[in-house]
C-alpha cells in the first residue's frame, strides 16, 4: 500500500484560477522546494514568521491552531520542519476514507449530476509524492471521481510512472480536459530565484497530459512585467494556455488592498483575473 505524508485534507470551495466557485476536496500534502518568503514584503526582504511561529509551537496540537501568515508563504506549515508533525503519513485508503467522509453522499459524482472536484496541493504536491497518486487515484475512481486538479509551482517534472499511468488510464478514459495543472511559477516577489522558479519546458510537458494555466501572484507594475517576462519564456518553450493574474495577500487587509489595481493591470495586460475566493469568504483560515 502506497503513503502520503498528509498536511491536511478538508472540503471547500476552489478559491482560484479555472475553477473557482466549484466544491472541492483539498488534499495538501507536506513539503515543498520552494519557502517563498518574500510575499507581501519590499524586493529583497525575507518574513521570519515562520520561525517566529515554531518557536511556540509545542502550544499548537493541530493545524486549525496554527496562525495564519501576513508576509511570506500562507501555507508555511506544509513545508517548515518545525510544523512536520502535524502531518501523518497515511495509507492512500486511509487518506481515500477521509476524502469520501468529506464529500456529499459519500461519492464524487451525486444524484444531482454535479461533482466534487479534487485539489492536490501543497507544500509542492508533485515533489516527492507521484508514485502514491496511480493507486490513490484509482480507489477515488471507484467512488466517481472524475475532476482533479494539481496546484503546483511548476518545476517538477512528471515522474515516468505517474506519466503512463495519466497515459494509459485517465488518457483511456477520455478525460485529458478533467485533468488540471494550476501552476503558480514563482515570481522575484516571492523571494525565489529566477532560474529555479522558471522552468518553460517542464510545464509544456504537462500540457501533454492535461489542461494546464499558469497563475502569477502579483501586487505592483514592476511584478507585471516580470510576468511579461515569464510568459515570453514559457511561449517561446511552446506553451500554450491562459495566464492568470492573482493578487497578493493571505490575510483580507492585506488583499483587499491591491485587488482593485491587479484587476486592472490584468485588464491593461489582457490576462485573466483570479480572485482569492478563500480569503473574501473565510478570511484564509486553515481548512478553507
Amino acid at each position: 500500500m502506497k503513503k502520503l505524508k498528509v498536511a491536511e485534507i478538508f472540503y471547500s470551495l476552489q478559491g482560484e484560477g479555472k475553477w473557482a466557485g466549484v466544491p472541492s476536496v483539498f488534499l495538501r500534502t507536506f513539503g515543498c522546494n520552494f519557502q517563498c518568503r518574500g510575499f507581501g514584503l519590499p524586493k529583497g526582504e525575507s518574513t521570519t514568521v515562520p520561525e517566529e511561529i515554531a518557536e511556540k509551537v509545542d502550544q499548537f496540537k493541530i493545524y486549525e491552531e496554527l496562525p495564519l501568515a501576513a508576509t511570506g508563504c500562507d501555507s508555511y506549515a506544509s513545508w517548515h520542519p518545525k510544523f512536520k508533525h502535524l502531518s501523518p503519513v497515511l495509507e492512500t485508503t486511509a487518506v481515500n476514507q477521509r476524502m469520501e467522509e468529506l464529500i456529499p453522499g459519500g461519492r464524487w459524482d451525486n444524484d444531482s449530476q454535479q461533482d466534487v472536484h479534487l485539489v492536490i496541493t501543497g507544500g509542492e504536491p508533485l515533489l516527492g509524492w507521484q508514485r502514491s497518486y496511480p493507486e490513490l487515484l484509482e480507489q477515488a475512481m471507484e467512488k466517481g471521481l472524475h475532476n482533479i486538479t494539481f496546484e503546483t509551482n511548476g518545476t517538477q517534472e512528471i515522474a515516468p510512472e505517474f506519466e503512463q499511468w495519466v497515459y494509459n488510464v485517465w488518457h483511456g478514459l477520455r478525460l485529458w480536459d478533467q485533468l488540471t495543472f494550476s501552476v503558480s511559477a514563482k515570481l522575484p516577489c516571492s523571494g525565489e530565484k529566477w532560474e529555479e522558479a522558471i522552468k518553460p519546458d517542464i510545464v509544456v510537458n504537462y500540457e501533454k497530459l492535461g489542461y494546464t494555466y499558469l497563475k502569477f501572484v502579483v501586487s505592483t507594475e514592476d511584478d507585471v512585467e516580470d510576468v511579461d517576462r515569464a510568459v515570453k519564456e514559457y511561449r517561446d518553450a511552446g506553451f500554450q494556455g491562459p495566464v492568470y493574474l492573482m493578487p497578493i495577500g493571505g490575510l483580507p487587509e492585506d488583499y483587499h488592498l491591491n485587488t482593485e489595481q491587479v484587476a486592472e493591470l490584468s485588464m491593461k495586460k489582457a490576462y485573466r483575473y483570479s480572485p482569492r475566493l478563500q480569503v473574501d469568504i473565510w478570511r484564509n483560515a486553515w481548512g478553507t
